[in-house]
């Protein structure tokens, strides 16, 4: 059996990158709004996705879940597309 290797990020080293990020709320679809769509295409939208454990993990970009939060940040996240971020601090989140 092969294991995936599958790299980490740091939530801490985000935000240290990235700034400090907001919660968003989706009203609407989000091919229907369009300040969601112009964040996206910035790369500046991070999913927080549950586990089945109780931990949670993230990933850039959007990935509808069912249980998934969306957070945006006011620097892009291109450097951390393609790795799985842990160690989320909901109280360094904006409120």
């Amino acid at each position: 059996m092969k294991l995936l290797n599958v790299k980490t990020a740091r939530f801490s080293e985000i935000i240290a990158r990235a700034g400090e990020p907001e919660v968003y709320t989706l009203w609407q679809k989000p091919s229907a709004d369009r300040h969601f769509q112009s964040l996206l295409k910035n790369a500046r939208v991070m999913t927080i996705r549950p586990t089945d454990t109780g931990t949670e993990f993230g990933e850039v970009g959007f990935h509808q879940a069912k249980g998934a939060s969306y957070l945006v940040f006011p620097k892009p996240l291109k450097r951390f597309a393609d790795k799985r971020i842990v160690g989320i601090k909901w109280e360094l989140v904006k409120t």
